[in-house]
Parts: structure tokens; C-alpha cells; sequence
């Protein structure tokens, strides 16, 4: 037999799907839907957070629970030696930086492999995408202070800035896991807790075994996917054949 908090987010997934609640529209208050259906707040929380975790409503802190729009899918380009990239199926999104300067502690001196305490300044970028007002990703980027661009945190320029001003690179290493994400990134991204996300770390060294780059990725897994391509030269096709 259905649990209560199922068979309420049933009732409400089936008046989504049907347009009654449309896209964008705001659900009634968490009071008035504990009331409608007879149940505690909790447990009308607890209905409203698998819907929240199926991407179909979105919880905004201090104006309620709203009805998602259709979600456009991203694609993490990996594999490469640029700066992180998204693929989209349409226009661009829009995307909103934050630069701060600090110094490499704690877990940014393990990731940037110089010893603890160091005095190594990082320049810190925090990247938003944006479709309109729902997130799609967040990304922190982290470079040694004296290669990051002095003035616009834009990654094409970080890129530049990186090819001019440092020898080769040698490695570029991502790795991808699945997990929950933390309470920031839920309010950050504005998803439930419950919504498993992509993490992806992606450290460049070069040729003289300096970390020159490390970027940490955060990417709904309702709403995002990793695309990784191995091309291989003509002699390793012909050995393989």
C-alpha cells in the first residue's frame, strides 16, 4: 500500500503533468497542501522533496515551491587540454563570475601539491550557468596567482593567459564521481539534497610538475552528462588492428 507522502507527490505529479500546475507557476503554501490533503507539514515536505528530486518543482528559500521548466540538458566536454567546457543543444548560457585572492590551504594545497601553509597565492574564480533564473552548474577555478588574467575572470582568457605565460602541459587529470551534494551547492544550485550531482576535479600540471590549474565541477545529474573522447594517432590505430 502507497505511504502517504507517495501518493500526495502522485496527486501532484499528475496535476503537473496535466497543466494544472503549469511551468513556472507557483504551488500553493506547504501549509495549504498539508491542510488540502490532511498530513503534517514533514511529511508534505517529504512528498514535495521527491518531486524536487525527479526535477519537476523547485524549491526557492523564502517564496515557496514553483512548478521547473523543461530542463536543457548540458554536456561536460572532457578529455582536453582547455579550460572546462559546456556543450549545449541550443544558445549559450548565460554565465555570472566572482574572483577572489587567497592562499593555498587545507584542501587547496593537497589539490595544488604544495606543502600546507603555503605561502602560494590562487586567484579564485566561482562560476555560475544560468538558463534565465534556474542554475545549471557551479564551478570553483583555481590558478597560481601570477598567471591569472589581472582583470576579466573569463575562461577563454584564463586559457590565454595560462598558454602564455607557462611552459607546456604534461598531464591534464579529471575525475569524475557521483554524490550528494552539500548543503551550499543545494542552495547554490537550488535543488534538493536528495539530487545526486556530478563532481568532477580537473588538475593541469606542466612540463616542470607545477599544478598551474584546478577546477572543481558541480553539475545536477538532472540536467547534465560527461562527454569524454580518446583520439587515437594513426600508428596506435595501426597496432591495434
Amino acid at each position: 500500500m502507497p505511504s502517504r507522502r507517495d501518493t500526495i507527490a502522485d496527486d501532484l505529479r499528475h496535476q503537473i503533468s496535466t497543466g494544472h500546475f503549469k511551468a513556472g507557476e507557483r504551488l500553493p503554501s506547504e501549509a495549504q497542501l498539508a491542510s488540502r490533503y490532511t498530513v503534517s507539514t514533514p511529511t508534505l515536505r517529504s512528498a514535495l522533496a521527491l518531486l524536487q528530486g525527479e526535477g519537476l518543482v523547485e524549491k526557492i528559500h523564502g517564496r515557496g515551491n514553483f512548478v521547473c521548466r523543461p530542463l536543457r540538458k548540458i554536456t561536460y566536454t572532457g578529455g582536453c587540454r582547455e579550460a572546462p567546457t559546456w556543450a549545449t543543444p541550443s544558445a549559450p548560457l548565460h554565465m555570472t563570475a566572482r574572483t577572489t585572492n587567497l592562499e593555498a590551504y587545507g584542501h587547496l594545497a593537497a589539490l595544488l601539491d604544495v606543502p600546507p601553509r603555503s605561502p602560494l597565492r590562487l586567484t579564485e574564480v566561482v562560476y555560475i550557468t544560468h538558463e534565465g533564473k534556474s542554475p545549471h552548474s557551479l564551478a570553483r577555478i583555481y590558478v597560481p596567482h601570477d598567471l591569472a588574467p589581472a582583470d576579466s575572470p573569463v575562461l577563454d582568457e584564463i586559457a590565454v593567459r595560462l598558454a602564455d605565460l607557462r611552459p607546456p602541459l604534461a598531464e591534464v587529470q579529471e575525475r569524475l564521481s557521483a554524490r550528494l551534494p552539500t548543503q551550499e551547492e543545494a542552495t547554490v544550485l537550488r535543488i534538493a539534497t536528495s539530487l545526486a550531482v556530478l563532481s568532477l576535479t580537473r588538475v593541469a600540471t606542466d612540463v616542470t610538475g607545477r599544478v598551474v590549474e584546478a577546477a572543481l565541477l558541480v553539475l545536477p545529474g538532472d540536467r547534465a552528462d560527461a562527454l569524454f573522447t580518446t583520439r587515437l594517432t594513426t600508428g596506435e590505430r595501426s597496432s591495434k588492428e
